[in-house]
């Protein structure tokens, strides 16, 4: 067992002024990050306004939080089953198209939970069907995030064991046993990192569960802050929901910080594989491959059948509204990847333990549900009289830091740091070493969180719903919206331009996979 928690540090550059630019830097980057959730605590204790929220729920918030509670509950389940057995049967057995169905597996991130609800809701109501509650809106909320538990089960699959999966095998022990006695109990942090990761997008959600008629906190939250005009109502739903997240985060980094533990390496020999023969070949192929069939599959059926109601439409609005999408997610993209470049740098070159976690903190606005981020940015933005596009932008920059930030602390710590001691000798500051040696050793990474922080602002409805313009919607907003007047029509071509660019944002992951099936 090698542990990979210890790593060797790269030397500080030697310019004083220049750090403390750095340094200056990140502190600002972690105010702004850090300014909504603690403006959101100080409005719920009377900040302001003199008057503390009430932490009474009432009928409708009680009801709010065992709805969320038992989705989180039920759906971290789910998706712990159906994520480890495909990771297990595409990173660890052989069978008739495991390599194209392990890509598969990356195309349910492409549709967003509002989209295939949206879709189920008018399917069912062709033939007949009532498509709403709680397990409409389960088995939606499964098919959406089972991804994250694949994606770092598989992993530990591929990279953990090694030696005592052959052990298992020269001793005449079948898949299923080598599965049950060692990989399981081996990638279980990494399961439940994985179920952590499904169990914010749960909290997060608000279309699904506004459109299958399921109430959550985050139905709640928005349905008192603009319907009610209860805003320490809204905060306390909103406290609720933070801690409930909180557990959630510090589930999910326990847990992978373990994880990281089980990787033994390989020897450059192939990887034990079990071949499937007989009905086991079939039920893994079924297993793998009807998810991502009806995750894509439908939408595209529905596009097919609702096609005719295309011609009806005002192309002009469409444009209009696809552009308010892209440049909102351009800037976005922009943002996040400025932000995450300066944290990562920051991590790398100022050993100082305070920024440190610093880095760490600004990078958890991801954890924050949309609609608890989009209330503490009204509260914290209406004294100061900011505009509702700012609070957006302020919103997706906090909201998708992470997600840029992730994939360059990762290529980062891949960097020798002999490199930048090669690099610093010559007399380069730390501005210098960034320009010519990180940017071209990161233009990988740096695309990847770009068009995935692109992708991400694209689909993002919860935080565009609430903190949008008057009379600036965007793709997101105006599928949902078009979704709950059932006017399938106007909804059909934002909804494909949503799922195309969600399929280019899952194929980007490819490379992850391939890397993982080369080890």
């Amino acid at each position: 067992m090698v542990p990979l928690t210890a790593q060797a540090s790269s030397p500080a550059p030697q310019q004083g002024p220049q750090r403390r630019w750095l340094a200056a830097s990140v502190l600002l980057l972690s105010t702004l990050a850090l300014a909504p959730v603690v403006g959101l605590g100080w409005f719920a204790f009377g900040g302001g306004s003199g008057e503390a929220a009430r932490f009474d729920l009432g009928i409708g918030g009680t009801e709010q939080m065992l709805n969320t509670l038992l989705l989180v509950v039920l759906v971290g389940l789910l998706t712990a089953v159906l994520g480890t057995a495909t990771g297990w049967l595409t990173a660890r057995c052989a069978f008739p198209g495991r390599r194209w169905l392990r890509i598969a597996q990356l195309l349910p991130l492409a549709t967003p939970s509002y989209l295939l609800a949206a879709t189920w809701i008018d399917l069912g109501s062709r033939y007949g069907l009532r498509v709403h509650g709680v397990v409409p809106t389960l088995v939606v909320m499964v098919l959406s995030t089972y991804s994250y538990v694949f994606l770092l089960s598989t992993e530990s699959f591929s990279v953990s064991g090694r030696r005592q999966l052959e052990a298992c095998r020269s001793l005449g022990v079948g898949p299923w046993g080598s599965f049950r006695r060692v990989a399981l109990p081996m990638a279980l942090p990494a399961i439940g990192a994985g179920v952590a990761l499904g169990g914010m997008e749960v909290v997060n959600e608000l279309g699904a569960v506004q459109l299958l008629g399921v109430p959550t906190l985050s139905t709640g939250i928005l349905m008192r802050w603009q319907q009610d005009g209860d805003p320490q109502g809204a905060v306390a739903l909103a406290l609720m929901a933070l801690v409930l997240v909180a557990l959630l985060v510090g589930a999910e980094r326990s847990l992978r910080q373990r994880s990281r533990c089980w990787n033994l390496g390989n020897d450059g020999d192939a990887d034990p594989q079990w071949h499937l023969k007989g009905q086991r070949r079939w039920l893994s192929q079924l297993v793998c491959g009807v998810p991502p069939l009806i995750t894509l599959g439908l939408p595209l059926i529905w596009a097919g059948l609702s096609a005719d109601q295309i011609r009806g439409e005002d192309s002009s609005e469409l444009l209009a509204l696809g552009s308010r999408s892209f440049g909102l997610a351009l800037l976005a993209a922009a943002l996040t990847l400025a932000g995450g470049l300066l944290l990562a740098i920051a991590k790398r070159w100022i050993p100082n333990a305070v920024l440190q976690r610093l880095t760490f903190v600004s990078g958890l606005g991801y954890a924050i549900p949309g609609t608890v981020l989009a209330l503490a940015l009204m509260l914290l933005g209406g004294p100061l009289a900011l505009a509702p596009l700012l609070l957006l932008v302020w919103g997706y920059g906090d909201r998708f830091l992470a997600v840029s930030k992730g994939g360059l602390d990762a290529a980062l710590e891949r960097i020798p740091p002999s490199v930048d001691e090669a690099a610093t000798s010559l007399g380069n500051s730390w501005l210098g070493v960034l320009r010519r040696v990180h940017l071209p050793l990161l233009r990988g990474p740096l695309l990847v969180g770009g068009l995935l922080v692109f992708v991400d602002t694209v689909k993002e409805l919860p935080l565009t719903f609430a903190l949008r313009p008057f009379d600036f919607d965007t793709l997101a907003v105006r599928v949902y919206q078009y979704a709950s007047d059932e006017r399938v029509g106007a909804a059909l071509v934002p909804a494909l331009l949503i799922l195309a660019l969600g399929i280019v944002a899952a194929m980007a992951l490819i490379p992850s996979l391939e890397r993982l099936e080369r080890r």
